[in-house]
């Protein structure tokens, strides 16, 4: 055994090829005589890739290994866990009868570095120890440490001795043997695999590790092998003749195996040795670092050698990486832990120390520069350059966080609004010259939230309560009701503090599109409308359930027949492209406008809280936008020309009386060019009272220059419609024989709404194009992202940026917002959201950003805020302009989710929190959500108040001053009534 004696020489040299380059170039060496010897292989292997790279890159290799062996030996996808005794016991006996076959056969590459049987590497082939440490230890079987440094000539004779050897003992397995060899290797080969330690970071430690891992396990496999052998010759029979077919399959599969092991090893040694130089620098040991690598290789060696050698008499046959036993292994592993855990600690130590250095070092730049330098004298040239790295870093974080919109979580920074903007802009509060004077008040009040003590609103109303329209001791005070005063808003002087009631029975309300057929007859327990109009299919009473099938006084026979009536009798009408928000009077239940969804169409629908009980409350719980209001003395709360198209439908206002004061209101909200559907008793009776009305009416629309588009019977109904158009122009009102009705006075704005009386005249037509309603929007939905024409450039818009362009900035910030922090990270699910009211809307951009998904915004813009409603309406969205110091007109538990954006912190300079908190718990239903962003001192206040009203506030968030916050509302109600005065 020439070979054997020359390696064995080699061992007292074995510490002088721990230099980290002599590894890399004797690898290159290596991998270069493999690639010689292998090129002529005769045909590729076939199961080889299975195990070939496993053990020198750790993770990476496993999980290619495990890809390949779910193709191969499916059986064994997940790891089976640790063998039996007995079956361990068993594979010890055919790892004698193998050991004992490679010997006679001199095989270089049958079973080096497993630990296991031939058969079982027929089809595993061999491991990185295998092409490393045991090509010739078959051979050797004498007990002597294999040599993995070997030059490239000794290589090669091992190679030609292997393929003699390998040619010469050609074929006797069978398959049977070969499948259960197969079974057992890949079994072994995948659980070890899973126990493989990862590489340290110090690389001649892990180099030493390797080296002996791959080694040892060889020479220890061939003793346990010689020892088998002699305890069992009987068995030596079988052996012989299964090698002959295993030496020649094997052989292939070992070359390439040996050949992408290699190049595995030469990529580990790279990575090691960059990680060895890292951990040295942080540590600080360049000067010494050699002598302490000696001594730690030397230690680790030995430990090594003699694991090995233990493992040689007690080696596990599972075990395909090394014949070590499992508890050496475990011990070496939990060895090379806790060297990586040191490591890591002082990496740790490292970056706390860099980053107390950080955090300590003066704001100024100059002054900062020379304490770094002066630290970093007293440190490691290494440690001096991560400290300025770690420094440089720092420095890019706290810059782009302040250049980045990224101080919320998946979300932008909160735009701050431009103080010289606000000379561009008028308030609906400035253009309300009329509206009846407002109360001021202050903050002033308790610090402290936490202890504020809620009681019940004890009213008439109960549970159905609306401030501003069940003010009783307002409506006592009233002179006249003759035009609807008793429907309109009077608002108490101070918000209540109380908290509605809940109905009994209450239920999570049914989500959207099933709540437009059917709602909970518990959450809105009125029947009385079910009695009066379950004849026309407004509402019935279906046990626990309150349906609607659809219909309407006008359209008994369903909506969608309607809407298409209406489409049929004017084509220009185009649904839900050139006609997009409509406005509805007199809704009812709302069904029209539920159904107009369907024809992407956004409804406003409004009625007053009347003896149709709750119909706007129907109309809100089926998941339909509606506001209670009433066509009575004073101007709707919707700015000039924004409704594409007006509808009526037995509305039951008398548009003819006065001199046309309430027809003349839709003239001022109605588009130039728009369409006014009139569908009414007067159209199509023939009644003295429909007669005299409809012949009033011609001669008003006539003098207000309405085009009589067409009169259109619906049979299936039994109805007919009059569509109306509003003139594009001012030619008609110029070339009118009589000024009645009178042009509205050039100082009158017609965009005033907010407590404003209604004037009986007509504001001009705008034809400049620059002005906003002389020309009609883009097409839907192309209108929503689109700005506005006439928003002209010159003015500066919120957030001080050109009008435009702080138009187009709005919208893709609220989509970022909305799309990585809203949708993930608030705990809310969207599913369930329908209804929903942006508090605060500027541009509409929130609402924008929301407009594939199935639900609706209601857009406020407050009365001291600019006034951008027409602007939100130019984009296919609609809204209502609205002062948070008073109730708003809706009833109770009607949203899903209310968004208030740097709303409070304004609110709180003019009215107290307290009120406009216990208006928020109103509107919202059991189980709705709560979205805020502000500063973060209201944002404080708003938790606080939540919180008392036993809130679940599921985010909190604050950084430079500005905050966002998220709660849901639950059940709960105190026990106490207050008394409203």
């Amino acid at each position: 055994m020439p070979l054997g004696r020359s390696r064995n020489n080699k061992r007292s040299s074995y510490t002088s090829y721990t230099s980290t380059i002599t590894t890399i170039v004797f690898v290159v060496l290596c991998v270069l005589g493999v690639w010689l010897l292998t090129s002529n292989s005769l045909a590729p292997p076939q199961t080889t890739k299975r195990t070939a790279a496993t053990n020198v890159n750790g993770n990476a290799d496993f999980s290619s290994h495990s890809r390949l062996n779910k193709k191969d030996t499916p059986v064994y996808e997940d790891n089976p866990g640790e063998l039996p005794d007995d079956a361990i016991k068993s594979d010890d006996h055919h790892h004698a009868e193998n050991n004992n076959a490679a010997d006679d056969s001199t095989s270089s590459h049958m079973n080096v570095g497993t630990g296991n049987s031939v058969e079982k590497q027929e089809t595993t082939t061999t491991t990185p120890q295998e092409t490393e440490g045991g090509g010739n230890d078959q051979k050797e079987n004498n007990g002597e440490i294999p040599q993995v440094k070997e030059s490239v000539d000794e290589s090669e004779k091992q190679q030609t001795d292997h393929n003699e050897n390998q040619v010469s003992e050609d074929s006797s397995i069978t398959q049977n043997q070969q499948q259960n060899h197969e079974e057992s290797v890949s079994k072994t080969s995948y659980s070890n695999e899973e126990n493989q330690p990862k590489h340290s970071t110090d690389q001649d430690q892990q180099e030493s590790s390797t080296e002996q891992g791959q080694q040892q396990p060889g020479q220890g496999q061939d003793n346990e092998a010689n020892k088998d052998q002699e305890n069992n010759p009987a068995e030596d029979q079988p052996r012989d003749e299964v090698s002959n077919s295993e030496d020649n399959h094997q052989m292939e599969q070992d070359t390439e195996a040996s050949q992408e092991q290699k190049l595995n090893e030469s990529d580990h040694s790279e990575e090691e040795d960059q990680s060895s130089k890292r951990t040295d620098q942080e540590q600080g040991t360049a000067t010494g670092e050699d002598e302490v690598q000696k001594q730690e290789e030397s230690k680790q060696k030995d430990a090594t050698a003699q694991e090995g050698l233990r493992g040689s008499s007690t080696g596990d046959p599972q075990d395909p990486q090394s014949v070590i036993p499992n508890d050496d292994r475990e011990k070496r592993i939990e060895e090379q832990q806790r060297q990586r855990q040191e490591d890591q600690q002082l990496d740790e130590t490292t970056q706390q120390q860099a980053s107390s250095a950080a955090k300590a070092k003066p704001q100024d730049d100059e002054n900062s520069q020379q304490q770094q330098q002066q630290g970093g004298q007293s440190q490691s040239p290494a440690e001096d350059e991560n400290f300025q790295q770690q420094q440089q870093q720092n420095g890019k974080t706290e810059s782009q966080e302040k250049q980045s919109d990224s101080s919320f979580p998946g979300g932008d920074n909160i735009p701050k609004e431009s103080k010289e903007s606000k000379k561009s802009w008028a308030t609906q509060a400035a253009q309300s010259e009329n509206q009846k004077e407002r109360r001021q008040s202050d903050s002033e009040g308790d610090g402290s939230i936490y202890g504020y003590s809620w009681q019940l609103c004890n009213v008439t109303a109960g549970p159905d309560y609306i401030p501003c329209l069940d003010n009783e001791k307002a409506l006592r005070q009233l002179h006249s009701t003759r035009h609807f005063e008793h429907r309109e808003r009077h608002c108490p002087e101070e918000g209540p503090t109380c908290l509605v009631p809940i109905p009994e029975g209450y239920k999570k309300p049914i989500e959207w599109p099933k709540s437009r057929e059917k709602i909970w007859y518990h959450n809105v327990p009125h029947p009385k409308l079910a009695d009066v109009k379950g004849h026309q299919n407004w509402v019935k009473v279906m046990g626990e359930f309150l349906t609607f099938p659809g219909g309407g006084t006008q359209f008994i026979h369903g909506a969608l027949h309607y809407i298409d009536f209406l489409q049929t009798a004017v084509p220009n009408i185009k649904w839900g492209k050139h006609t997009r928000v409509i406005l509805d009077v007199g809704c009812g239940v709302a069904s029209f406008g539920g159904y107009l969804f369907e024809r992407d169409v956004l409804t406003m629908s409004f009625a007053p809280k009347d003896e149709h009980e709750a119909q706007v409350q129907f109309a809100l719980e089926r998941g339909i936008p509606a506001i209670s209001a009433v066509m009575g003395s004073m101007r709707l709360p919707f700015p000039s020309r924004v409704f594409d198209l007006v509808h009526c439908a037995r509305c039951r206002v008398p548009w003819h009386a006065e001199g046309g004061r309430l027809l003349l209101e839709l003239n001022r909200v109605l588009r130039p060019g728009g369409f006014f559907v009139w569908s009414a008793t007067p159209v199509y009776q023939k009644l003295e009272e429909d007669v005299q009305i409809w012949k009033e009416m011609t001669s008003l629309t006539a003098s207000m220059c309405w085009e009589l588009v067409t009169i259109q019977k619906d049979t299936l109904n039994s109805i007919g419609a009059a569509i109306y158009r509003k003139p594009r122009s001012n030619k008609c009102y110029e070339e009118r024989e009589q000024n009645s009705p009178p042009m509205c006075k050039s100082d009158d704005d017609p965009n005033a709404a907010w407590y404003v009386p209604l004037q009986a005249c007509m504001h001009r037509i705008p034809t400049d194009e620059s002005e906003r309603g002389a020309r009609w929007p883009v097409v839907w939905p192309r209108r929503l992202r689109t700005a506005p024409g006439w928003l002209n450039s010159s003015q500066m818009g919120i957030y001080g940026k050109p009008a435009p362009q702080d138009f187009v900035t709005d919208y893709e910030h609220w989509k970022r917002v909305v799309s990585s922090s809203y949708m993930s990270q608030l705990g809310i699910s969207w599913s369930g959201v329908r209804n929903v009211m942006d508090m605060r809307a500027v541009y509409g951009g929130f609402a924008a950003a929301l407009k594939d998904l199935q639900m609706w915004v209601m857009n406020v813009v407050n009365v001291d805020s600019p006034d951008t409603l027409p602007i939100i309406y130019e984009r296919g969205l609609f809204g209502i302009y609205h002062d948070w110091c008073e109730s708003f007109s809706t009833y109770p538990r009607t949203y899903d989710l209310l968004h208030a954006d740097h709303l409070f912190s304004k609110l709180k300079k003019r009215c107290k929190l307290a009120p406009i908190m216990a208006e928020v718990d109103r509107i919202v239903r059991p189980g709705g959500k709560l979205i805020v962003r502000d500063e973060s001192s209201a944002i404080g206040e708003v938790e606080n108040l939540l919180k008392s009203l036993h809130w679940e506030v599921h985010l909190t968030f604050s950084k430079d001053q500005e905050g966002i916050l998220s709660a849901q509302k639950g059940n709960w109600r105190p026990n106490t009534y207050a008394n409203i005065s």
